[in-house]
């Protein structure tokens, strides 16, 4: 920020130097004073430079050393700069003590003089700081730069200065605040009851005892083999456990070529009629085969019936036999074929009959073709069959263990394909269609798989335990460490269900309740408990959890101890 610098003559007054403050142009003014100058070293005239700089909206800054005239340039709220490199401040005046005495000398009534004196021969009469602090309502003092350079006004920072602070005053008596009062009372109790619930959930509800005892038990093998019911309930005495089954059907196909032959194309058709030698009518039923005189067989399309021969005047006046002659039928080739056209007047035998019945064609027999084509052999269908048979079933086992839950022991070996029949798309002997050259192969295929539920598992294993115990008051089943497995399944077949070898170890060791335990350790510390525990026959080890670093014994209520037993063989 611009400002100007006004060096003070000797002989210069009051009114001069107000002049030259008025003559700049610039809002910062500093004056600078000669060592001896008395013009500056009054009160009243300080007082008069500040209202009328303020009057002309411009900032002074009085450069000086003087320690009287830092004292009453602050006073009078003028800044004051020790050279012109370093920041304009105020200095902070402390307050006077009154004494209430008459004696007050008003230091602005002194003539210069004598503040120049009392500078020289006494310590100042106000005492700058050197702590000073920036003013607060000054903003055209922030980047004041005292010796023109606009660099190191930038580089130092801004110039500002703070007002005095003002005379202490005697202090005056608080009245109680009534609402801050009743807050903090509120706030207190509410902590207290929080206090007083914590300290009962911690040494009421919060305490709880883990008992974990590690007892010496006999470990027994049980192997036998079951019946498997998926609808029958575990009996250990008839030897059943109960079972689940789950079933996936599935359509596998398999594609193959076809390697056989087949000739198609049309059936030669036409009509003949019957001729009937014997003495009584004969009845020619539809489907009925005759045979050409080339060994070519047709089939007769209706049913038709060919009177009896009768006798008739042959001529020359004897007498013969006129054979009976049935209406038109219709014939039809028995195969497709060129070789089964034939002429109108051809002859043919009849199955079932004798030579006495005959066919004679009435009409030419056209219209047979043939060409030859691929076809399904029965070797074709064998070999796909087979391929089929062939295929990995591991991912239809994985579906089926995935339909078990983590609660039933899955039977690996009971996995079980059960294919149904083959079909060949085309069939065997059939042609296949135009524009291809693969048969397709199907076969439903039902596959199942068996597990039995852990609970049913443990009951029989239950059972078969609870047989080898003699004396059931000092010994006792420990469940929970025993494995079980089944295996050389054998599925159901000709009535007979399905069965499986069931491999389980179970423990028999001491008769340890845990209702007895916990009436014997409640209340007691770790100590007791396990000299407590520890004492009955057939435990090896007895070790105590607490719930809380601060529980250090065992709750008297037996529903917040909790008993483990481990084993150890």
């Amino acid at each position: 920020m611009n400002k100007d610098v006004i060096y003070i003559d000797v002989e210069d007054d009051i009114t001069a130097i107000i002049g030259k403050i008025k003559a700049s142009k610039e809002k910062i003014v500093a004056l600078v004073p000669p060592r001896h100058s008395t013009v500056l070293q009054s009160a009243v005239n300080l007082r008069l430079l500040e209202r009328m700089a303020k009057g002309a909206s411009k900032q002074l800054v009085v450069v000086t050393n003087n320690q009287a005239l830092i004292a009453l340039a602050s006073a009078a709220m003028i800044p004051v700069a020790k050279n012109l490199q370093s920041k304009p401040e105020l200095a902070e005046v402390p307050a006077l003590v009154v004494d209430d005495d008459d004696d007050i000398i008003d230091g602005s009534q002194l003539p210069v003089g004598d503040h120049a004196a009392m500078s020289k021969t006494h310590e100042p009469l106000i005492k700058p700081k050197t702590n000073v602090v920036p003013i607060v309502d000054s903003s055209e003092l922030e980047n004041i730069d005292i010796d023109g350079d606009p660099v190191k006004a930038a580089a130092s920072g801004a110039v500002a200065t703070k007002a005095p602070p003002a005379s202490s005053k005697k202090a005056k008596s608080k009245i109680p605040n009534f609402n801050s009062f009743r807050k903090k009372l509120f706030l207190g109790i509410i902590g207290a009851l929080a206090l007083t619930g914590l300290l009962i959930w911690m040494y009421v509800f919060a305490p709880a005892a883990t008992i974990t005892v590690t007892a010496k038990a006999a470990a027994t093998n049980i192997n036998a083999t079951v019946t498997l019911g998926d609808s029958q309930a575990t009996d250990f005495s008839k030897g059943i456990v109960s079972s689940v089954t789950q079933t996936i059907k599935q359509d596998n196909k398999v594609t193959f070529d076809a390697t056989g032959s087949k000739q198609i194309g049309n059936k030669a058709a036409g009509s003949v009629k019957f001729s009937n030698k014997t003495i009584s009518d004969v009845t020619i039923a539809s489907g009925t085969t005759i045979t050409s005189s080339e060994g070519n067989n047709y089939v007769t399309q209706s049913q038709v019936t060919i009177p009896a021969a009768a006798l008739g005047n042959c001529g020359g006046g004897s007498a013969c036999v006129v054979p009976g002659q049935s209406d038109a039928v219709q014939i039809t080739a028995a195969d497709v074929g060129s070789a089964y056209n034939t002429t109108s007047g051809d002859t043919f035998s009849v199955a079932g009959q004798s030579s006495n019945v005959t066919a004679t064609a009435t009409t030419d027999i056209t219209g047979g073709t043939s060409q030859t084509v691929k076809a399904v052999s029965q070797s074709d269908f064998d070999q796909a069959k087979a391929k089929l048979q062939g295929t990995s079933q591991d991912a239809i086992k994985k579906q089926l263990q995935a339909k078990f839950t983590s609660d039933q022991i899955v039977i690996s070996d009971s996995f079980t394909a059960t294919p149904g029949d083959a079909v060949s798309t085309p069939a065997v002997g059939e042609a296949l269609p135009d524009g291809t050259t693969q048969a397709t192969l199907t076969v439903t295929t039902t596959y199942t798989m068996t597990a039995v539920p852990k609970s049913a598992a443990q009951t029989y294993m239950t059972a078969a335990l609870t047989a080898q115990i003699n004396d059931k008051t000092k010994l006792r089943i420990y469940q929970g460490n025993e494995k079980i497995a089944f295996s050389n399944y054998t599925p159901a077949a000709n009535g007979v269900a399905a069965s499986a070898n069931i491999n389980a170890v179970g423990y028999i060791g001491p008769n340890l309740q845990a209702s007895d335990i916990k009436k014997q350790v409640a209340g007691q510390k770790t100590g007791q408990v396990q000299a407590t525990i520890g004492a009955i026959d057939g435990v090896n080890d007895v070790k105590v959890k607490y719930s809380y670093f601060w529980v250090d014994k065992v709750p008297n209520d037996p529903n917040k101890i909790t008993v483990e037993f481990k084993i150890s063989s």
